[in-house]
Parts: structure tokens; C-alpha cells; sequence
């Protein structure tokens, strides 16, 4: 049972850190603080290449695992 825990915490860390380089990977979409004060000058051109779709895919599949990592630990902290 330990070896689980070891596991799923290191899983957590790995997905962690990968999760915030792909989530920083995005492109802005505006809408900011910037856009508030006149700032923002980006267009929004509807469609999207096919590496940001790629890349919006790997980083849900990336957060399906973060979360079912995150209720796997308390799932062993509550009944292991």
C-alpha cells in the first residue's frame, strides 16, 4: 500500500509541473486587465491551427489524470 502512495505522489509532481508548462504553452485570448485599459489589440481570427488543437487535447488528457491522481491519494487517505 506505501508503494502506492510513493507512486501517486510522484505521479502528482510530474503532472504538476507538466500541467503548469502547458497551460503557459496557450495562447492569450485577451480579455485581460490589459483589454480594461485599452491595451488590447489582439483579433480574434475564429479557427485554430492544428498544434493548438493538439496541444488543448494533451493538456485535458494531462488534467484527467492530475484529477484522478489528486482522488486516488484521498481516496487512500480516507480508507487506507
Amino acid at each position: 500500500m506505501e508503494y502506492v502512495r510513493w507512486f501517486l505522489n510522484a505521479l502528482l509532481v510530474i503532472t504538476s509541473g507538466f500541467l503548469v508548462l502547458l497551460i503557459l504553452m496557450h495562447k492569450g485570448r485577451g480579455g485581460g486587465m490589459s483589454d480594461m485599459f485599452g491595451g488590447g489589440m489582439s483579433s480574434s481570427l475564429g479557427g485554430s491551427s492544428v498544434a493548438e488543437r493538439n496541444l488543448n487535447r494533451i493538456t485535458v488528457a494531462l488534467a484527467l489524470i492530475w484529477t484522478a491522481t489528486i482522488v486516488g491519494i484521498g481516496l487512500l487517505i480516507r480508507f487506507g
